[in-house]
């Protein structure tokens, strides 16, 4: 079933003030060879029942190790003093036997990976009935009904027959859903998230936001999100913390946070991240240079080398968190120099000016036609005597081309068929059916190996984790040198052409002798960037290539990308699941559904005027970083999974899940199930092309 509704505020305060869990002046820190990591440096919020406070920041910033602290799940040598009080009792101080007794119980967790979350040798009803019976008087039989019912609620299909499917046998959004189940099967008084939406697609991430809602509204608790998504939290959150370098550096009421932030750096965290719902017409305004080491911090305010706002005595004093007059509690010396408008937040951040626009129309020759790709696996059984019992269908009938300075933006949910289309593209050989021509030329066509050799230079590929991507056994001169060793380069060469590379993506030359593990992590992705570069190609293929990073430090890359193609004249063919980053990078998106392409246009024409329903669905169910706009506007929610590309439809490959489908009339609907749409152009002679009987 697919509906659209209205996002309204999330859960309201129950009649009482008193806070379900309170903590005092957290510290936390870990042993380590160069000393002691204070990864949490006092931290204090309280919690309302039925209200949700929001954690964000970069990645060390504290706010895992916050919520692991909370929930007494540190490792032993892991020192910890301050208060947790939950319900009014201390955790903090309690054996391993006495924190059992409350985890699970009178405290939820929903971890960032479920799939890691989860047994794998027991069924995920045998995982509820046991998290039931360990904390409730209950025969198996009523624990196990129980269980079935709170997958019910949580909308797993069929949850009778489900109830005794295994965590893999399901996909990673019903696996979430699973993990919430868990947390909430015995009512407890808080819930704590832990990036329970990273890495899903956008539709899932809403159908989980749902879920958890259902949860909070189901056991009355109060939640504690913690995300790097500030769409999400935007979206969810009544209250949110900001946290830097293992402290709260900004708390405030969510809409009062977003609209007049007073911390420098959640001003910069907010101009940093891509919004799906502004013409992408400048650059993202990163933040500049890196979080400083835990190990040794600076004395003074740990923001004040990044901030542009810093003055001679944020380098001499860490500011404590203060009140500030009609919005919550900051820590900066300036903060009300900025709340009262004395410095103006604009003029920290500003938007440069420069050639990030990207121009309309054709940029140049073809330099990629891809025609009737199609690409199938089979469906095999048996341990020892494997047959052949079906065909997955990856990719059908895909077709694209893509000129010289352009990009193109393949975009859908996972299992769409956008990795595969990418694999088959950089194969260089010929395909199952269809065409693929680079330069000109037919992949398929022998050849000799010298022009294989120049096609080979001609693709390169960035890869969505930048540390499993390089070699960790080397150093990164090594990593940008072997790429040019296997073309032939000479030593006087490659010596100059690895520094060019490093001055072009805009790392330091110190860096050629640091190993990846040393790297951060959008230093690891820029020598990727730099490594696709070495050859000098005409195309650069890129898969998820930011989505591991934070906002910022993506935004930063998002830039890089963009300076390159215009100083370079490189062609992009990016998959990407944020659609909001999408819109910053692409000249044209094709969507895609089912191993098709739905739809495909010019990037703000599609945002503008979505003619496809599964694009309508993506639109809508992108966060927007602003609580007025994103609680106001209505999502459509697409409900269930991808069907089986084992046995897909003969007609409308979206037509299961299609909510435009239920409102048609009867000959409408048949021809729907029946014939397959072509895509076809909205208007005559229109680039904006769209496969749906229905529009």
């Amino acid at each position: 079933m697919t509906f659209t509704t209205p996002r309204t505020h999330p859960a309201t305060a129950s009649g009482t003030t008193a806070p379900v869990l309170s903590v005092r002046d957290l510290h936390i820190s870990f042993p380590s060879e160069a000393g002691p990591v204070p990864a949490v440096r006092g931290v204090s919020f309280d919690v309302l029942p039925g209200r949700t406070l929001g954690i964000v920041g970069e990645s060390g910033s504290g706010k895992s190790a916050t919520a692991m602290g909370v929930m007494g799940l540190l490792p032993e040598t892991a020192r910890v003093s301050g208060q947790v009080l939950l319900g009014g009792r201390d955790l903090v101080g309690l054996n391993d036997r006495q924190l059992s007794a409350v985890r699970g119980k009178d405290i939820g967790m929903v971890f960032q990976d479920p799939l890691s979350a989860l047994t794998p040798i027991f069924s995920v009803g045998r995982l509820l009935s046991d998290a039931l019976r360990v904390h409730q008087r209950l025969t198996r039989q009523a624990a196990w009904n129980r269980a079935v019912e709170l997958l019910d609620l949580v909308g797993i299909p069929e949850p009778h027959r489900r109830a005794r499917s295994f965590p893999h046998e399901f996909s990673g959004g019903m696996r979430q859903r699973v993990v919430i189940a868990l947390a909430m099967a015995n009512s407890p008084s808080v819930i704590i998230a832990d990036e329970p939406t990273t890495a899903l697609d956008v539709t899932v991430q809403a159908q989980i936001l749902g879920v958890l809602r259902t949860a909070q509204a189901e056991t009355g608790a109060a939640v504690v999100l913690i995300t790097h998504d500030l769409g999400v939290v935007a979206g969810y959150a009544d209250e949110v913390a900001v946290m830097y370098a293992g402290r709260i550096v900004e708390q405030a009421a969510a809409e009062e946070l977003y609209g007049r932030p007073t911390m420098p750096y959640t001003i910069g965290l907010l101009g940093a991240v891509p919004r799906p719902d502004v013409r992408a017409d400048r650059p993202l305004v990163p933040i500049v240079g890196e979080p400083p080491s835990l190990v040794r911090l600076p004395a003074g305010c740990p923001f004040a080398d990044r901030c542009p706002a810093a003055v001679d005595r944020c380098r001499a004093e860490e500011p404590a968190l203060a009140p500030v007059a009609g919005h919550g509690q900051v820590a900066c010396l300036r903060a009300g120099e900025l709340a009262d408008g004395r410095l103006a937040r604009e003029s920290l951040f500003p938007a440069a000016a420069d050639g990030g626009e990207r121009t309309a129309g054709s940029h140049g020759e073809v330099v990629l036609r891809v025609s009737g790709l199609a690409k199938t696996f089979p469906v095999t059984t048996g341990a020892f005597l494997r047959r052949r019992v079906g065909t997955l269908h990856a990719v059908g009938d895909v077709g694209f081309e893509l000129r010289a300075g352009r990009t193109l933006g393949l975009v859908g949910e996972s299992g769409s068929g956008k990795t595969t289309t990418l694999l088959e593209i950089l194969r260089l050989k010929g395909p199952e059916r269809g065409l693929i021509e680079v330069d000109g030329t037919n992949v398929a066509e022998p050849g000799s190996a010298e022009r294989a050799r120049e096609l080979r230079r001609a693709v390169q590929i960035v890869m969505q984790d930048p540390l499993g991507s390089l070699d960790p056994r080397l150093p990164v001169f090594d990593l940008l040198a072997e790429p040019l060793q296997a073309v032939g380069a000479g030593r006087a060469e490659i010596r100059a052409r690895v520094a060019e590379l490093l001055d072009l993506v805009g790392l330091e030359a110190s860096v050629s002798d640091r190993f990846p593990a040393a790297l951060s992590g959008g230093q690891r992705q820029r020598v990727g960037i730099a490594r696709a570069l070495a050859t000098e190609p005409r195309i650069v293929v890129l898969d998820e290539p930011v989505s591991a990073l934070d906002v910022s430090v993506q935004a930063g890359i998002v830039n890089l990308l963009a300076k390159l193609q215009r100083e370079l004249g490189l062609a992009y063919l990016i998959v990407a699941h944020d659609l909001a980053v999408m819109r910053h990078v692409a000249d044209r998106i094709a969507v895609m559904y089912l191993g098709h392409i739905v739809e495909t246009a010019a990037t703000e024409d599609l945002f503008a005027d979505p003619r496809h329903p599964y694009t309508e669905a993506l639109l809508s169910a992108i966060p927007v970083p602003d609580p007025r706009v994103e609680r106001s506007r209505e999502h459509i929610v697409l409900q269930g999974e991808q069907p089986n590309a084992s046995d897909l439809p003969p007609g409308c490959v979206f037509v299961g899940r299609c909510p435009l489908y239920r409102s048609l009339d009867e000959a409408l609907r048949e021809r729907c199930r029946t014939e397959r749409p072509a895509l076809a152009a909205a208007a005559p002679g229109s680039g904006h092309r769209h496969a749906c009987h229905a529009r």
